[in-house]
């Protein structure tokens, strides 16, 4: 069955497998004790710390192990935050951080702090000017990830770290999703990872806080790593993951090739085979294994459910897909299309065969879908149009509300508008994307009794 989803967990890589069970017998003592099995466990664990440093591009004793990248990321942030108190409580980070970024965020507003999301582009990218704007005198951290985890857009981050040194404040960049390809270019201050990422175990996080960086750890004070993770290190799983980062950047280059064509294929075909569909992200400055789509008239927990169904595990930024009616934060902040989304995320040595088939498979399963929801195959006029409709989608999730608009659209006249009433969240933004879609006129959004109504107005 093809693993389509290796941006949330890639698969375990066979080196960290080997290594894992070689630690198991080798790396089992505490490591602070001096007997020979302690001292046997601290080589292994000195290791590690040399290799993941020697990948990350930075020294050993700026390294250490956390418990997940999440535990890193909310580490890194307090610590910073905290070692710069005295310039100020504010922190800067783009709109489309990870959810671990943004969960420290509000809690740092919670505590009394405040932060400024730099808005993206349609590619999911910030422009380094505007991050540049956020930066303020009493900025006490920046944030940006390397890569996008929904999209695969890359961050400039090399330009918005010329810009935070510049204004004397520290940068802090997610590498979670970008680092078993390669190191991150730029003078950032500290750096966070995630083994499950690159192939290694579940388990694992790193955190790099490069020397010179004012950080005081929060809670209570541990011995080990530096104090910056509390707790008894699960050092088989460290030496694991240390083991597939270095073998993982090995193959990363020949397989970055590879896997791109493979993605590229995806892209094109996608917009040729699948009518109604926005391929989203930067199509050039990208990561080489991931693509998303969303398509118009599809609920998203339904084509997942299908391409299950067909033999095809992949993911979906969608709010369709969740309990929640909010939208994907990622999709949100770039102002595209977020219904009927897809992400396809290839893990390495990804067959070509089963890309095709996916290809081949794709398009039947969303016109089944659609068909089931009883999507339009095509918009045309009305005999008799009229001048002015209102679609009532009050209660209906996505994408009905679209649905019902892309249904009577061609009942009103040129220059005539179709008003929306729905309470769907994705509403307010799948029927503006719609509009770009189908070249009608986005008119906005204005109150109403129950949830909001959106004007939409016949261009053609």
């Amino acid at each position: 069955m093809p693993y389509f989803d290796a941006a949330s967990a890639a698969p375990l890589h066979p080196v960290a497998r080997q290594a894992l069970l070689a630690a198991l017998d080798e790396g089992w003592a505490d490591p602070a004790r001096l007997y020979r099995e302690g001292r046997r466990a601290r080589l292994l664990l000195d290791a590690a710390r040399e290799a993941a440093a020697d990948a990350v591009g930075c020294r050993p004793d700026e390294l250490v192990f956390t418990s997940s990248g999440t535990t890193a990321v909310h580490a890194g942030i307090a610590g910073a935050l905290s070692g710069r108190r005295r310039v100020g409580r504010h922190l800067a980070l783009s709109a489309v951080e990870h959810s671990s970024v943004l969960h420290t965020a509000a809690a740092h507003e919670a505590a009394g702090g405040s932060f400024t999301e730099v808005p993206v582009g349609r590619s999911g990218a910030v422009d380094p000017a505007a991050y540049a704007t956020a930066l303020r005198p009493d900025t006490a951290l920046a944030c940006l990830q390397s890569a996008n985890h929904e999209v695969g857009t890359e961050q400039p981050v090399e330009q918005v770290a010329a810009l935070c040194a510049e204004a004397g404040v520290p940068l802090l960049v997610d590498a979670a999703q970008s680092l078993g390809w390669g190191p991150v270019a730029g003078g950032w201050s500290l750096l966070t990872g995630s083994a499950h990422k690159w192939g290694g175990p579940a388990g694992v996080g790193l955190l790099a806080v490069r020397k010179g960086v004012r950080f005081a750890p929060q809670g209570p004070a541990g011995e080990r790593e530096s104090g910056r993770a509390p707790g008894f290190e699960n050092l088989p799983a460290i030496v694991a993951a240390a083991a597939s980062l270095r073998a993982v950047r090995d193959e990363a280059a020949a397989e970055a090739v590879r896997l791109r064509a493979l993605v590229d294929r995806i892209r094109s075909v996608v917009a040729e085979r699948v009518g109604d569909v926005e391929v989203v992200g930067d199509p050039e400055r990208r990561l080489p294994h991931l693509v998303t789509f969303s398509c118009l008239y599809v609920d998203g927990e339904t084509l997942l459910h299908e391409l299950d169904r067909h033999g095809f595990s992949v993911s979906s930024g969608s709010s369709c897909t969740s309990s929640t009616l909010e939208p994907s934060h990622v999709l949100k902040a770039m102002g595209v299309l977020s219904e009927g989304n897809v992400r396809v995320s290839l893990p390495v040595g990804t067959a070509e065969a089963d890309v095709d088939r996916f290809l081949e498979v794709l398009p039947g399963v969303v016109a089944e879908v659609r068909e089931r929801l009883g999507a339009p195959v095509s918009v045309a006029p009305s005999p008799a149009p009229v001048a002015s409709l209102v679609v009532d989608a009050l209660g209906r999730r996505c994408p009905i509300p679209v649905i019902e608009l892309a249904k009577v659209i061609g009942e009103v006249p040129v220059g005539a508008t179709v008003t929306v009433l729905a309470d769907d969240e994705a509403a307010r933004l799948d029927i503006p994307a719609w509009c770009e879609m189908r070249e009608q006129e986005y008119v906005g959004e204005e109150p109403a009794d129950r949830g909001s109504a959106y004007v939409v107005r016949r261009l053609s």
